[in-house]
């Protein structure tokens, strides 16, 4: 029977062309995974913080099973929005100094929301362009015209700007780049031109700053200088989720018209309340972040004396950068060989010719296993 839709000659090109996803069912023990029946040592997740395995969280998630049941039951403007759930966006609210949040089920959707609510035909839309793929494409899907400026490049920005016409939004860390946005600079140029700023701290939130507070805090930058904040759960805080934040005019507009928030069942009031719980460890976590900041320096150095080219980052999130989409395959592999579970990250995710391994530490390894995979590493260099 014939198709309208080409699949077979689609997966072909990108399997031609080295692209091809592919998924594996993986058995997780902290900094341990399996796959068909092999153990490896893996650098590959966005638990920075080690709290994914944490006994507080599995105990507080089964305390809020017990009280509050395995579900919500419902959209939260219906009965899905329960104590938990408000106990959560207060925790939110004194922890990083905005007046109102506002929860998802994850990031993508949180992110596509507040630009599908806010943004319409007269608006103007300027991101950077190694923002998410979760901005790009809700952008991309507008009435509103929509920019891209280069990476932090706030000269082109700056170009760009209308006054009073948008939005501005830009990454706290870049996900795949693992360096930090301009922020200093972005706020400056909102304030100058009166237009709205948001940032994506989903990689920064729990990392940075005082308290684990994110990029702004770590920048010395007050909440109240950017109107939208965004934040996941799913990563240094090791469970799952996302929330939107700022003032309540903000959030109560968001509300009444963010759809995926409308006409979504809404999260587990057992997992807010094991998010709450991590808020807490997050809070008090400066060990964790400070044996993370000493992991990151040791393999920088390990791998910069080995001779590999790293990106600008100083956070959990470190690129060796390959260039072509076989090379960083074939790099990954030999890895996995020596029991290092390391992703190869290629074209779309990141621009062509910049294919990478994509490298993250959590504070639960030790310097022992950064070890591990540095002498890995170098044993996989070409020509070694």
């Amino acid at each position: 029977m014939n198709s309208p839709f080409d699949l077979a000659g689609a997966l072909a090109a990108r399997r031609e062309a080295a692209l091809l996803r592919a998924r594996s069912a993986v058995c997780l023990d902290g900094l341990r995974l399996r796959v068909e029946g092999r153990d490896y040592l893996h650098f590959a997740g966005n638990d920075y913080l080690g709290l994914a395995r944490e006994p507080v969280l599995a105990e507080a998630f089964a305390d809020g099973v017990a009280r509050f049941g395995a579900g919500s039951g419902a959209s939260p403007l219906v009965t899905g929005y329960q104590e938990a759930h408000r106990r959560l966006e207060e925790t939110l609210c004194d922890w990083l100094g905005v007046e109102a949040a506002l929860l998802f089920n994850c990031g993508f959707s949180a992110n596509q929301a507040v630009l599908k609510a806010l943004l319409g035909k007269g608006h103007r839309l300027w991101q950077d362009r190694l923002n998410h793929a979760s901005l790009q494409e809700a952008g991309s899907q507008l009435p509103c015209t929509m920019r891209r400026f280069a990476h932090n490049d706030m000269g082109a920005l700056a170009r760009q700007l209308e006054p009073a016409a948008g939005l501005i939004v830009s990454e706290g860390v870049f996900s795949m780049d693992g360096d930090l946005g301009a922020w200093p600079a972005l706020c400056e140029l909102a304030a100058e031109t009166n237009n709205w700023l948001m940032i994506d701290d989903a990689h920064g939130l729990g990392v940075l700053g005082p308290e684990g507070r994110g990029t702004l805090a770590s920048l010395g930058i007050a909440p109240g200088r950017v109107h939208i904040h965004m934040g996941t759960f799913g990563k240094a805080l090791g469970v799952a989720g996302a929330f939107v934040a700022g003032s309540r005019e903000l959030v109560e507009y968001l509300t009444n018209f963010a759809r995926t928030y409308v006409y979504s069942t809404h999260m587990p009031p057992a997992q807010a309340h094991a998010i709450t719980a991590a808020i807490g460890l997050a809070r008090d976590g400066e060990g964790h972040r400070e044996q993370l900041a000493r992991l990151i320096d040791h393999f920088r150095s390990g791998a910069l004396a080995q001779g590999w080219q790293l990106g600008q980052s100083h956070t959990p999130i470190q690129p060796l950068l390959v260039g072509e989409s076989e090379a960083a395959l074939r790099l990954a592999m030999r890895l996995r060989a020596r029991g290092i579970w390391v992703s190869a990250i290629r074209p779309p995710t990141v621009p062509a010719g910049t294919a990478r391994l994509r490298i993250t530490l959590s504070a639960a390894h030790g310097e022992a296993d950064v070890d591990a995979l540095l002498t890995a590493l170098d044993a996989c260099r070409e020509g070694a």
